[in-house]
């Protein structure tokens, strides 16, 4: 079955356009604009729900993005001796949908704060808003996934679209073909998910890339730090050093000096 034009277009050629808008757009405002590379928290302005909303959304997303970037780009024939089709997308049904709920409760929390709470509103940008809103509906689209997946147990939708996103990242034709018979659910939940990648870098976004940077601080090489008390005795480097007494020294004053008037021979 030949695939329509507009299926063509936004799932042949839009995934390229994101990808590279991902990649470029995050080199160039990491090089161009590093002072706008941050997450503009406002947990000064007011924590309220930022606690339990943050935790829950980012608990929920990075599981989320973790088993749909293994999920999706792991060729069939690696895990088939160890697990099914069908049983893979039944542990992915189970798993995702539990920590997608945790997410969707988090990102509800989230933008509720942003809508709702009038001193953080005027203080975010459109990009904050409409970037939670975005990910609201994927969360949203992403569980409404979970009832068609049930009906057909079989793994092979589920297969077919981890097809063609292997097909995309290594650049083959012919993965447009796969969705034909994927319901439109599964598309829109697709299509946001491809455009998220395309505004990443011109939101908040952009600081999961420190996120993953941050993972090689812990291999970091040990820092060489040389102690104030390296004078003292090992088992006394603990204790802070007296200070020394301060040296007194007296100094004996001398006379003064009376001035000697001088008289002349003719005085």
């Amino acid at each position: 079955m030949n695939p329509s034009w507009i299926d063509q277009l936004l799932f042949g050629y839009y995934p390229y356009v994101c990808l590279t808008v991902f990649l470029l757009g995050s080199l160039l405002r990491f090089d161009r604009d590093q002072y706008t590379w941050k997450s503009d928290s406002s947990q000064l302005l007011r924590t309220g729900s930022l606690r339990w909303g943050s935790n829950l959304f980012h608990v929920g997303i990075l599981f989320l993005f973790v088993g749909h970037t293994v999920g999706m780009l792991t060729p069939h024939v690696l895990y088939e001796p160890f697990i099914s089709a069908g049983n893979k997308q039944l542990l992915a049904m189970v798993s995702g949908g539990l920590f997608g709920v945790l997410g969707f409760i988090g990102i509800s929390l989230l933008l509720h704060r942003r809508l709702f709470d009038e001193r953080i509103r005027v203080t975010s940008k459109p990009s904050d808003i409409a970037l939670l809103v975005l990910l609201w509906l994927q969360f949203a689209l992403g569980l409404a996934t979970i009832p068609l997946s049930a009906k057909h147990l079989d793994g092979g939708m589920m297969v077919n679209l981890a097809e063609w996103a292997q097909r995309i990242v290594t650049f083959r034709a012919g993965g447009v073909e796969l969705l034909a018979d994927a319901g439109w659910v599964f598309k829109a939940h697709m299509l946001l998910g491809m455009t998220i990648f395309l505004v990443f870098p011109f939101t908040r976004l952009v600081h999961v890339w420190s996120g993953f940077a941050a993972v090689g601080y812990a291999f970091r090489p040990y820092q060489m730090v040389r102690s104030r008390r390296l004078n003292l005795p090992a088992g006394q480097r603990h204790v802070a050093p007296t200070a020394p007494a301060p040296v007194i020294t007296t100094v004996r004053a001398e006379p003064p000096v009376r001035p000697v008037t001088a008289r002349g021979a003719d005085a």
